[in-house]
């Protein structure tokens, strides 16, 4: 699916669910056209083949497949169902930033330290997740009081099965599965001293590809990932803890006062003490 556009998200927020369900088209019914729906839509074919028409694009939906369509897009129907067609449509919204690409093209939406990307093909290959959409369709109907997030929580782990599934066909999808598991790795290890030999065993990969794929999605190499990500935590302790500086540098993996200081300074624009003092109360 080499010309395949991709739509990007970024979490958090997460994408939340509107409403799944199970529909099904006899022979000779056909899909209703839609414009401006104002939501995500995910068709997933359990049986049968559908067929929808986007501008000048025609879709053709196998059993096992499913297909994104975004809000804006005006959609009407392929044609007339030629055999019975079981699926799933599932309609969901994101309050977060989205785009959508051409096929091969760098998607600009990159995550960070604290946020991800979820990036989708339009056309997704997803027998694996046949039971995780029946049991979102099944969720969607519980009018229980922990319906809600017994359906977000469904809705989250779909969205997880299908980006898993499509790592390997999405265009830059293998240099952000490096990036996540050096940015994990730095993460679990970052009080202690991380070098990128030490990265490299343990990914598997050569220390210049992973630095590559680091650079490509957070824009910065492991070590400096690493260090903004000591700092990031140095602010997190400053502002909930009462604690020495000498220990809040440790604590974050700093063996040094002084060079955590100058660090600190030089990335927040003021050394660690004033920091804190900026957001403590005057009669404090």
């Amino acid at each position: 699916m080499s010309n395949m556009p991709v739509i990007t998200f970024r979490c958090p927020p997460l994408p939340y669910l509107v409403d799944a369900s199970r529909r099904k088209y006899d022979i000779g019914e056909q899909h209703p056209s839609r414009s401006d729906l104002g939501v995500f839509e995910l068709l997933y074919i359990r049986q049968g083949r559908l067929r929808i028409r986007e501008e000048d694009r025609l879709w053709t939906v196998e059993a096992g497949q499913a297909l994104l369509l975004h809000p804006q897009e005006t959609r009407w129907s392929g044609g007339a169902c030629l055999e019975p067609v079981e699926y799933e449509l599932v309609q969901f919204q994101t309050a977060g930033a989205w785009e959508e690409t051409a096929a091969g093209a760098e998607a600009t939406l990159l995550g960070d330290h604290y946020t991800h990307t979820v990036r989708l093909p339009r056309l997704i290959d997803a027998p694996d997740a046949d039971e995780a959409f029946r049991l979102l369709s099944e969720s969607a109907a519980d009018p229980g009081p922990d319906g809600f997030w017994l359906r977000q929580q469904r809705f989250s782990e779909l969205l997880r099965l299908l980006e898993a599934a499509c790592r390997e066909s999405v265009p830059g999808a293998a240099s952000t599965a490096v990036a996540e598991q050096a940015a994990a790795y730095m993460k679990r290890h970052f009080q202690d001293s991380v070098n990128n030999a030490e990265l490299a065993e343990a990914l598997g990969f050569h220390a210049v590809y992973i630095a590559r794929c680091m650079v490509e999605i957070y824009g910065c190499t492991p070590q400096q990932f690493l260090l903004y990500y000591r700092l990031d935590r140095a602010k997190l302790l400053l502002l909930s803890t009462d604690w020495p500086m000498a220990q809040v540098a440790e604590a974050c993996g700093f063996r040094q006062l002084p060079h955590f200081t100058r660090l600190f300074a030089a990335h927040a624009g003021m050394p660690p003490l004033k920091f804190r003092k900026r957001f403590t109360p005057a009669d404090h």
